[in-house]
């Protein structure tokens, strides 16, 4: 059986970081994670920003080819097959994990750039302020589904309840959790309003570039994350209850 052929690096030692985040904004996750500074020390090369780091540039290509690729080609599960405790976990461990991570750096992010470009435009402030929201009505939904919902629901299962507990029915805290994905969407869209479809301008910094794209891989990732909890996992546990 033939094996897959490597993509090619798109980067070379002689590249400069601001000409990789210009060209794939989300990449900038690598340079923060290793402590490359891609915006102010943006003319470096890979090359010499390594050198300062005591970091190999050749792995670094390959840390940013392999981000590339996974970025391009995303893998979704099957969620028609699993159980409804399968699916909860599924959301847990790939939706509630990415936004953990992910939300704390956007608010960094936003903070910088609303404070070092705020002069020129105003909504940047905005910006900082709705992604602060967004992440704390987020991290207070995911609580509340990590210990009221999911663990009711992963009871239904194995048949252990029959969809009445102290909240009442299943029904209610789906019907919160319902309006508060309302909500955040409603966020997100606000974020797309004041970031002219998250697009950057010409004089948009790198850390600006990476913002933008970082709540354009959020949209996509919340609208999966919703998808998957209002037109599967819900109404399949309501109906697992009896109580649709």
């Amino acid at each position: 059986m033939n094996q897959p052929t490597a993509t090619a690096p798109s980067f070379t030692p002689e590249t400069k970081l601001g000409d990789i985040v210009v060209a794939r904004p989300l990449l900038a996750r690598v340079f923060e994670r290793l402590g490359l500074d891609y915006c102010c020390g943006g003319r470096q090369t890979l090359t010499s920003a390594c050198a300062r780091k005591g970091l190999d540039p050749h792995t670094v290509i390959e840390m940013l080819t392999a981000a590339e690729a996974e970025s391009a080609a995303p893998v979704e599960t099957d969620t028609a097959g699993l159980t409804l405790a399968e699916l909860a976990d599924h959301i847990e461990q790939t939706h509630h994990v990415y936004v953990k991570a992910e939300l704390p750096r956007l608010v960094e992010m936003a903070g910088r750039v609303a404070g070092k470009h705020g002069w020129r435009d105003a909504r940047l402030a905005e910006v900082h302020r709705t992604v602060i929201a967004l992440a704390e009505e987020m991290f207070s939904h995911m609580r509340k589904e990590e210990l009221i919902l999911f663990p009711i629901v992963r009871q239904i299962e194995v048949g252990a309840a029959d969809g009445s507990f102290h909240c009442g029915s299943i029904a209610n805290p789906i019907s919160v959790m319902e309006a508060e994905h309302e909500s955040a969407g409603n966020a997100v869209a606000r974020l797309r309003e004041l970031t002219d479809g998250f697009t950057p301008d010409a004089e948009s910094c790198n850390t600006h570039r990476a913002l933008l794209a970082g709540l354009a891989d959020f949209e996509a990732d919340l609208h999966r994350h919703v998808h998957k909890e209002n037109n599967i996992l819900f109404p399949r546990a309501l109906a697992r209850a009896g109580k649709n």
